[in-house]
């Protein structure tokens, strides 16, 4: 297939530039796979379409605040890092604005003299190796000078960072947030626990690839960045109890999506896992743990939008899209969701 497959025309209207309060109010549409919409319902409905017995697996990593703007020292001259990767205890992976001001052997300063970096290396691709000098708990004085690494298409400035944060994110980590999991409550979870819906988390590290364009034509020819994940033995046994009872597993966002068919494609049962994937998911693809997913709506012509089409079917990707279009649906990381059923 072609990159221009899954392109449409979306408003700028339509990209969501806050979260819905409450939460779980934000629009959803229904979907079944291979036939397309069905519904027309609020997220805190998802109830409805949840029996006893089906898994739902979400992604608990936390968004860290990962924008840091500094300080060159000496001078003074302005500089922004964007954490990408802990490669050691106080090592990570960065990209730098302006990266001219980011030569081996570079010191920044940042909140005050909270925090300190020091460039280390050049890596390929232009990213930069750095190390940190603090007090104290790291992630804590990163909460403290850090912003949230908004997506490019939000232009308004959060009034708690938290909003880009599910409730239940615990393992900090990603660039951005899997942003599924931003339309549950504590509440809601707890209706859904209550109807004997099994509630697991594994984690993958959303890195700021899940941005990354898709350049190629011909799709069968992008590479796909990687992201880290951690599925727990708890968590491979509750699928394997759901698989073997008949029931659906349910992946909350492409990353629980990516994280289960990455483990799936060595055969089930799972077990415990730990590592890098960079699985691209694009139609023709067979789904090997997945049932129901629950997702938002993505970019045009982007890796996310061609694995729904992989999952539902690409014609009734695109005619759902259109009609989400129509309907006044809000579009990407704050907007509404899409609940695709088996």
């Amino acid at each position: 297939m072609q990159k221009s497959d899954f392109y449409f025309n979306l408003p700028e209207g339509a990209i969501a530039q806050t979260p819905s309060e409450p939460r779980d109010h934000a629009r959803m549409m229904v979907c079944r796979r291979n036939e397309g919409v069905i519904a027309h319902r609020r997220f805190l409905d998802i109830t409805d379409y949840l029996t006893p017995g089906d898994l739902l697996v979400l992604n608990d990593s936390k968004v860290l605040p990962a924008r840091l703007l500094g300080r060159k020292e000496p001078g003074g001259a302005a500089i922004e890092l964007l954490l990408l990767e802990q490669k050691d205890r106080d090592i990570w992976e960065v990209l730098t604005r302006p990266g001219r001001k980011a030569k081996q052997g570079a010191r920044f300063s940042f909140g005050e003299d909270l925090l300190s970096a020091e460039v280390l290396d050049s890596l390929p691709g232009g990213n930069r190796l750095v190390r940190f000098s603090y007090s104290g708990d790291f992630f804590s004085v990163l909460d403290k000078v850090g912003q949230m690494p908004l997506p490019h298409y939000i232009t308004q400035s959060l009034k708690d960072k938290n909003s880009y944060q599910t409730v239940y994110a615990h393992q900090p980590g990603s660039a951005a947030a899997p942003t599924a999991g931003l339309h549950f409550t504590y509440g809601l979870l707890d209706k859904i626990r209550a109807m004997g819906v099994e509630v697991a988390f594994v984690t993958l590290h959303v890195g700021l690839g899940t941005f990354r364009p898709v350049k190629v034509n011909d799709i069968t020819r992008h590479h796909m960045h990687s992201e880290h994940y951690h599925l727990p033995q708890s968590v491979a046994d509750a699928v394997n109890r759901t698989k073997a009872a008949g029931k659906r597993v349910f992946a909350v966002g492409t990353t629980s999506c990516r994280t289960l068919e990455t483990l799936g494609r060595m055969g089930l049962p799972l077990t415990a896992a730990d590592g890098y994937t960079d699985i691209f998911i694009y139609p023709g693809y067979d789904f090997k743990v997945v049932d129901g997913l629950i997702t938002n709506f993505h970019l045009p012509e982007s890796s996310l939008i061609m694995m729904v089409s992989a999952f539902m079917g690409h014609t009734q990707t695109m005619a759902a899209y259109e009609t989400a279009i129509q309907n006044g649906y809000r579009f990407y990381s704050f907007g509404d969701a899409m609940l695709i059923l088996p």
